[in-house]
């Protein structure tokens, strides 16, 4: 393996390596960064990425992509894959503050925001909220396949509101 001189080259080398199946290279140089310089904030979201969906190891990724987002607020790729994390671990809280700061950040994907918010307040039986979620989703949806997926989760929301509706039965005697 060539030298790499400077932080970028081996963090485009780490990303390269994960591009290409190289799990064990990438984390490598990934952690590498890191050593070197703890605020590189790329290193640390891709770091979280990792650890999330390839080890389910949750209490690592969760610490690396909050580093992320507390160096870099303005790096949008990190929201989606921490709300997602935290839409797994249940923690409603955190999940209403990082998306409320996943709405004011450019480039963060307000489809996918919206569609992981509804499906949290789904699966919290928050059928109104989830709903509206969607509803926005649906607004800032912009293929024909997203807007019909949304149509269809209103639609699984209002059947699910029907179904736990409470039936009440009233005697009349005549």
């Amino acid at each position: 393996m060539e030298i790499l001189y400077t932080v970028d080259e081996k963090y485009l080398q780490a990303v390269h390596e994960l591009t290409f199946g190289e799990l064990p290279k990438a984390l490598h140089l990934f952690n590498e960064i890191i050593d070197t310089d703890p605020n590189y904030a790329r290193a640390h979201y891709q770091l979280g990425y990792c650890y999330f969906y390839e080890f389910k190891n949750y209490q690592t990724a969760g610490y690396h992509f909050k580093k992320c987002i507390e160096l870099e607020p303005a790096f949008p790729d990190s929201y989606i894959d921490y709300l997602r994390l935290l839409v797994t671990l249940k923690m409603h809280k955190t999940i209403a503050q990082i998306a409320e700061k996943a709405k004011l950040t450019p480039g963060v994907p307000l489809v996918e925001l919206y569609e992981l918010l509804g499906s949290n307040a789904e699966q919290q039986q928050d059928f109104n909220t989830a709903k509206q979620h969607y509803e926005k989703a649906m607004q800032v949806a912009i293929s024909q396949a997203e807007f019909g997926t949304f149509q269809e989760h209103i639609k699984r929301i209002a059947l699910k509101q029907k179904s736990a509706a409470k039936i009440t039965y009233v005697y009349k005697e005549e």
